[in-house]
């Protein structure tokens, strides 16, 4: 509205339409470490990609004023250190009552993580892909019919790619777009796996993965993408940490508090808040 104050006219008063009663989330959690494959006589095999963090949003949550909401930001799991061993699960992240699942690592298949882990092999006789969480993430890729190729990690978008032989990998499942920033960003891509021999070794999925390595480490997780750790020459790599977005219209009253360091854009007619580390708000 605009004020004439005494022939002189006010510039333009936009008033804060009062709190919000909802939000809109992303909650992305953190991405498994990826498998250490072994390369030694007789037990050759390569290894799997570790499973994305599981991934949740909606574009309406009820909020409630005077009351602190949580916001855990889950780490990534830890790679494998070692030929035949296993990485860590990715940590959960948590916004209020949602929580997203940790990214599953291999070995720990009893359990379903937000993305599978991608399978390797056993004395000889291949794994399957771990389970997805549904409506978080999806399984890993098997490992091959012989044992010499590890399945990659899965994704939030997709399933990680099944190992071939010894002629290469898995890819990791592709992760999801999310817009929520004002910008499209990939979230929560499955690690790849490797091979034995001089195959391919698989590329991390869309959001964050590891690429996977037949003669070195790969590469990590991305930070603060849930991506899952590849699998490496005798060891894996990390997962990549989660994150937690909130957005809701400009026009409406800010937080009356926060904790954990969000930091604050503003795009599109949103006030967007993302936490890389734990924290609280209270609208």
């Amino acid at each position: 509205m605009s004020a004439n104050l005494g022939g002189f006219i006010s510039a333009t008063f936009n008033p804060l339409s009062g709190k919000p009663t909802a939000v809109e989330y992303l909650v992305v959690a953190g991405g498994a470490g990826g498998q250490g494959a072994r390369f030694n006589s007789p037990d050759y095999r390569g290894g799997g990609g570790g499973g994305a963090g599981g991934l949740l949003s909606a574009a309406s949550f009820a909020v409630a004023t005077g009351s602190a909401l949580t916001i855990t930001v889950g780490a990534g799991g830890t790679g494998a250190t070692a030929a035949n061993d296993v990485g860590t699960v990715g940590q959960n992240s948590v916004f209020s009552s949602i929580t997203a699942t940790g990214g599953q690592a291999w070995g720990y298949t009893g359990v379903a993580g937000g993305s599978g882990a991608g399978g390797s092999a056993i004395g000889g006789v291949p794994v399957t892909g771990g389970s997805g969480t549904a409506g978080q993430g999806f399984n890993g890729g098997n490992g091959s019919s012989n044992g010499q190729a590890g399945g990659g990690g899965g994704g939030a978008g997709s399933v990680g790619v099944v190992g071939i032989s010894s002629a290469s990998g898995g890819n990791g499942g592709a992760g999801m777009c999310s817009t929520i920033t004002g910008q499209r960003v990939f979230y929560a891509g499955g690690g790849g796996g490797n091979v034995y021999s001089t195959g391919t070794a698989g590329l991390g999925g869309g959001g964050g993965g590891g690429n996977a390595s037949n003669t070195g480490l790969g590469t990590a997780g991305t930070a603060n993408t849930g991506g899952g750790g590849a699998a490496g020459y005798s060891a894996g790599t990390a997962g990549g940490s989660g994150i937690v977005i909130i957005r809701y219209p400009a026009s409406q009253s800010a937080p009356t508090a926060t904790t954990g360091n969000p930091q604050i854009n503003y795009a599109d007619g949103y006030q967007i808040y993302t936490w890389t580390s734990s924290g609280t708000v209270t609208f």
